[in-house]
């Protein structure tokens, strides 16, 4: 097991050799640009620089992505998350949470006075030769206390293109022919931290910039390149911002996330003049569709401008140093829907395959996994998901349509994934059980 929670009182001295020995991440000044005058915070910097630094240095050390700690009454924990599964991290007591929030808000140019909103931001960093983007976001809670969130991806990891997240040819001549057409809106759906972003991005540049006229109204943090960056005007609506881009021959837009019913009602009237790529919150792509219906008022609108929804659901990779290849039965690949041909599959080390802990591989420090990549699953606009739509759009009949007209859904891309040893059947059990 990697993580483990908390430590024996006997190893302290151990643990203060490896401390001293321990190089500490590097932090190199505020993403927004505001720098942290330190010298106005002395008590904050000698109380919690170095614990803040311990607890992303040590987070990056095990290939985390993630790090939450959460006030827990008098005490606060810390959840690593490592391929998107949790470990129980150390238990501290609340006032060092809190001194390491606000350190790291103040590196990452935010206010730490500020308790009582969110806030967001980012740290320039580096460790073991890597540079990362160390992003920072604190809620409040209950009793005056604060989550804090800590994220990063590994600078080695480029999710930019669409094959980088799983994007099979299909789908991708799917999204270029809509985008062909210059209207309809593009549907790309999914949960808070789910990648979604990325995943929009992703689908953007399906769409051939060198053809077409691609615009980016949405506010990012960096530009994409080959796709203008259209800028608002001060004041501007989101109507009229879009109807200047639309003078200027856009072909295709990138928008902010739909979120309120102004923003569903202008995207989907303007989209009779280009295509648009929009995020929206949601659980998967039949719940987009059920919770876009409902936000417009207007089932017939979404009818007729949808055109097609996507998302994603991530898992794990297997490790491909440790990874143990087997002849599936034939019984299991009819049950499961794997063609007969299919004559190898992969699984993970089992326990009683590690007889002796230097036997645990260190690439993935024995969980069986590295990394992660996105099942896609895709609902498609058609005649029958346009009558599901207008009968009330209930997300259980429109799975249920698109499993009839056989769309690319997670089950599917997930065998797919399977069959190509990237990934095991454990692993498809484990996350379709845990999106339930």
């Amino acid at each position: 097991m990697i993580f483990r929670r908390g430590r024996d009182d006997d190893d302290d001295d151990d643990v203060d050799e490896d401390e001293e020995d321990l190089e500490l991440v590097l932090f190199q000044g505020a993403v927004n640009g505001n720098t942290a005058d330190l010298s106005k915070h002395g008590r904050l910097v000698q109380a919690a620089l170095i614990p803040a630094k311990k607890l992303v240095t040590d987070a990056l050390a095990r290939r985390a992505e993630m790090v939450r700690i959460e006030p827990k009454g008098k005490l606060s924990t810390s959840t690593y998350f490592v391929d998107g599964i949790s470990y129980p991290g150390d238990r501290m007591p609340g006032p060092a949470a809190l001194g390491i929030t606000q350190m790291l808000k103040l590196l990452a140019g935010l206010d730490p006075n500020v308790r009582d909103k969110p806030q967001s931001g980012g740290i320039n960093s580096s460790y073991d030769e890597k540079s990362y983007e160390v992003r920072i976001d604190n809620q409040p809670v209950q009793g005056g206390a604060e989550r804090l969130i800590v994220r990063w991806q590994d600078p080695d990891v480029t999710l930019d293109t669409p094959s980088d997240l799983g994007f099979d040819e299909a789908l991708v001549e799917k999204i270029r022919e809509y985008a062909k057409k210059k209207t309809g809106l593009i549907l790309v759906a999914g949960p808070p931290l789910g990648g979604v972003t990325t995943l929009a991005k992703a689908t953007v540049r399906c769409v051939d910039a060198y053809l077409y006229s691609v615009y980016c109204l949405a506010h990012l943090e960096k530009e994409m390149s080959h796709i203008r960056t259209f800028q608002s005007l001060e004041g501007d609506t989101l109507d009229q911002t879009i109807t200047r881009a639309l003078r200027e021959d856009a072909d295709v837009l990138f928008v902010d996330p739909i979120r309120d019913p102004d923003t569903a009602k202008t995207i989907l009237d303007k989209s009779e003049r280009a295509a648009f790529v929009a995020e929206f919150p949601a659980k998967d792509a039949a719940d987009a569709i059920s919770r876009l219906v409902k936000l417009s008022g207007d089932p017939k609108l979404v009818a007729g401008k949808l055109k097609l929804v996507i998302s994603q659901m991530l898992i794990r990779l297997l490790c491909k140093k440790c990874r143990h290849a087997f002849r599936p039965n034939p019984r299991l690949l009819g049950k499961i829907g794997l063609p007969p041909t299919t004559k190898v599959l992969y699984r993970p080390p089992r326990e009683d395959e590690e007889e002796e802990e230097e036997d645990v591989c260190e690439r993935c420090g024995g969980t069986g996994y590295y990394g992660r990549t996105g099942l896609i699953e895709a609902i498609e606009v058609t005649d029958g998901i346009k009558k599901v739509i207008l009968s009330g759009a209930n997300p259980d009949a429109l799975r249920q349509q698109a499993r009839a007209e056989k769309m690319q859904s997670f089950q599917s891309d997930g065998l797919r994934v399977a069959a190509e040893g990237r990934t095991s059947l454990e692993e498809l059990q484990r996350a379709f059980k845990a999106a339930r």
